[in-house]
C-alpha cells in the first residue's frame, strides 16, 4: 500500500497547519495570561525562553521517533495517506500492518511519526510568532515609541528560515526512506535551531534585567567555542551511527570485540551518499564498515569527554559562569552513562533516546556560556574607557566652575 502512495501529498497541508496553529495558542496563551501586567519586551522574552524548551522536546521525541523505527509511520508527507491524521487513514494502516505486522507502517508508529510533525508545525507557529514580535518590537523603537529592542530582528528572522529548511529535511527523510546523510545532516539541523533559539533567549534575559554578559577571562571564551565545535562533530558521528543502525557492530567496553582494534572498513563506512544499508555499488554494507562507524565515535567521545571536563574545571576554578559550570559536569558525566549503557545494555530506548537529549543539551549550555559571557578583558578596557570619559568630564567641571 505504501508503495502506491504518492510521496508528496499536500492535500492535508491547511489542516495540519490549523493543527500547528491551535496547539502553538496554548503556550502563547500561557504566556500572555502569565506576563499580563508585564510589558510587551517581558513577554516576547517568555515566549522565547518556552519555544526554546518546546524545541528542546521536539528533539527529544524526534529521537524517540528515529530510535522506535517510526520514520515512515507514515510513508508520505506531510500527512499520513493522504489525510491529517492517522485516524483518517486507518484503513490504509491497517492494510499494510496486516501485510507486513513488524514493518514500517503500523498504527503506533503513524501516531508517533504524526505527533513528531504535529510538534514541528507548533515550533514553526511559536517561531513566526517570535519573529512578528521582534520586527514589531523594532519598528515600534524606530518610531520612538519604545526603548532599544537588546537584539537584532534578523536573529529570529534567520531562525525562522532555519526551521523551514528543517521542515524540508523532515520531509526528505520520509521521501527518500531515512536516507543517512538526510537524517544525520536532520538531527545536526535540530541542534543548531536550538542554539540559535539559546542566543535568543539568553540575550532577551539580560536585556530584560539590564544586566551585562557577564565578564570571564578570554581564554574560557575561547573554550566555551572550541568544545562547542567538539560536540556539534560528536554530534554528526553520533547521528551516523544512529542512522546506520551501528551502535551494536560493539558490544564490549572499552574494548570493541574482544579488540583494542577491531577490523574496520572506513571507506565503506564513511561512504556519505548512499542508501541505508547499501553502498552506492548497490551491495550491502559490511559488518566492518559498522564497526568503523561506531569505533570512530567511541574514540572521539574520548576527546569530547576530556575537553568539556578540562573545561569544566577551568571555570570551577575561575569561578565563573557558575551554573553553566555544574550543567557542564552532569551532562559529560550523563553522556558517559548512557553510551556505556547503550553497548552494554544492548541499547536500551531509554538511554538512547537521553544520550540524544544529552548532547543537544551541551550544545544549549555551551551556547548559553558563550551568549551569556564577555572577555574580561574587554570589560576591563570598556570600564577604563568610562572612568577616563568621566574624569575628563569631572576635570571640564571644575574649570568652568572655577
Amino acid at each position: 500500500m505504501g508503495d502506491l502512495q504518492p510521496l508528496y501529498d499536500f492535500a492535508p497541508v491547511l489542516e495540519l497547519m490549523a493543527f500547528g496553529l491551535v496547539i502553538a495558542l496554548a503556550p502563547i496563551t500561557w504566556v500572555w495570561l502569565r506576563n499580563r501586567h508585564h510589558t510587551p519586551v517581558r513577554k516576547l522574552q517568555a515566549l522565547t525562553v518556552l519555544t526554546l524548551f518546546l524545541t528542546f522536546d521536539l528533539v527529544l521525541f524526534g529521537a524517540f521517533t528515529r530510535l522506535t523505527d517510526s520514520g515512515l509511520g507514515c510513508p508520505d508527507w506531510p500527512g499520513c495517506y493522504g489525510s491529517s491524521s492517522p485516524v483518517g487513514a486507518s484503513d490504509e494502516i491497517t492494510a499494510a500492518q496486516s501485510a507486513m505486522p513488524t514493518g514500517p507502517v503500523t498504527h503506533g508508529k503513524a501516531w508517533v511519526e504524526m505527533i513528531h510533525r504535529y510538534l514541528a508545525t507548533t515550533v514553526g507557529v511559536l517561531i513566526i510568532v517570535l519573529t512578528l514580535g521582534a520586527w514589531w518590537q523594532w519598528r515600534r523603537h524606530r518610531k520612538g515609541l519604545a526603548g532599544a529592542p537588546g537584539l537584532s530582528p534578523w536573529w529570529p528572522t534567520f531562525t525562522l528560515f532555519w526551521v523551514c529548511l528543517q521542515g524540508a529535511f523532515g520531509a526528505w527523510t520520509v521521501t527518500m526512506k531515512l536516507f543517512p546523510a538526510i537524517v544525520t545532516a536532520h538531527l545536526i539541523g535540530g541542534s543548531v535551531l536550538l542554539m540559535l533559539l539559546c542566543v535568543q533567549a539568553v540575550h532577551r534575559t539580560l536585556g530584560g534585567r539590564l544586566q551585562l554578559p557577564e565578564a570571564v577571562p578570554r581564554a574560557i571564551r575561547i573554550g566555551l567555542g572550541a568544545t562547542a565545535f567538539l560536540v556539534i562533530v560528536q554530534t554528526l558521528l553520533g547521528g551516523w551511527v544512529s542512522t546506520n543502525y551501528a551502535v551494536l557492530a560493539c558490544t564490549t567496553f572499552p574494548t570493541c570485540q574482544g579488540s583494542w582494534w577491531p577490523d574496520m572498513n572506513f571507506s565503506q563506512g564513511f561512504q556519505i551518499w548512499r542508501e541505508l544499508g547499501l553502498l552506492n555499488d548497490g551491495s550491502h554494507i559490511s559488518f566492518q564498515a559498522l564497526t568503523a562507524i561506531h569505533y570512530v565515535h567511541r574514540l572521539a567521545a574520548y576527546v569530547v569527554l576530556a575537553a568539556l571536563f578540562a573545561l569544566a574545571w577551568r571555570m570551577h576554578r575561575a569561578r565563573v559562569l557558575r551554573d553553566q559550570t555544574r550543567w557542564l559536569a552532569g551532562l559529560a558525566a550523563l553522556q558517559f552513562l548512557t553510551g556505556l549503557s547503550n553497548v552494554v545494555l544492548d541499547w536500551p530506548l531509554v538511554a538512547a533516546v537521553l544520550h540524544t537529549g544529552g548532547a543537544a543539551a551541551l550544545l544549549v549550555v555551551l551556547t548559553w556560556g558563550l551568549a551569556a559571557s564577555r572577555p574580561r578583558e574587554a570589560a576591563d578596557a570598556s570600564a577604563a574607557a568610562g572612568r577616563t570619559l568621566e574624569n575628563t568630564a569631572r576635570v571640564r567641571a571644575t574649570k568652568v566652575s572655577a
